[in-house]
């Protein structure tokens, strides 16, 4: 009965009968060589590593996760994200356990969304997380926007309101052009002296 009134199905594919299916999670899975190095067009200054394509399954699910609600979806992403920061742990990149600093949500948008996933997923992934970052009342959805226009939005629009002190880990659920990271990095490196090790995106547009 409770399905007929929130029908069940799968994050990612839209499967019915499964929150979650076997083939979405394999396409979850953080392999032995992820997460890759990106280069966005806006270079923040520091490795950006993502744990994969934004497309099929992937897609879905973060779009569930973040337009529709889809908590379930927080954890299958936390155990990835935990996965690629163990390995940029074995490769030397980050130390563990890292401090997590999510990027920057606009305080409207988190209550929309009941939340702030990218926090939530951080979260999910370490008890070592701090909300340093804000983006300010007047920036704009950065969906749809040029790269020079996604500058001006986030130009001087990201504050921190929390000290991360010591190395930290920058993460995001999506990285397309890059202006956001390379904003969030310079707040971060230049109002409090925190270094910032790399980013880790769930994925790469």
């Amino acid at each position: 009965m409770l399905d007929l009134v929130l029908p069940l199905e799968c994050g990612g594919c839209g499967r019915p009968s499964t929150r979650w299916c076997e083939q979405c999670a394999a396409a979850l899975t953080v392999r032995s060589d992820e997460p890759h190095l990106v280069s966005p067009r806006l270079d923040p200054g520091v490795p950006v590593f993502s744990l994969g394509r934004y497309a099929g399954s992937r897609r879905r699910a973060i779009i569930e996760l973040k337009e529709r609600g889809r908590t379930d979806l927080v954890a299958p992403f936390g155990q990835a994200l935990r996965e690629g920061l163990a390995h940029l742990d074995t490769w030397g990149i980050v130390d563990s356990p890292a401090v997590l600093v999510p990027a920057p949500t606009r305080r409207w948008a988190a209550r929309r969304r009941g939340g702030d996933p990218v926090t939530r997923v951080a979260r999910a992934a370490s008890s070592e997380v701090v909300q340093a970052l804000r983006s300010k009342a007047l920036a704009r959805d950065s969906a749809g926007l040029s790269i020079p226009d996604r500058q001006r939005n986030v130009a001087n629009r990201i504050r921190l309101v929390r000290a991360a002190h010591g190395d930290v880990v920058l993460v995001d659920d999506i990285i397309t052009t890059g202006a956001t990271a390379t904003e969030s990095v310079r707040v971060l490196q230049t109002t409090t002296g925190t270094r910032v090790l790399a980013v880790l995106t769930l994925a790469y547009a």
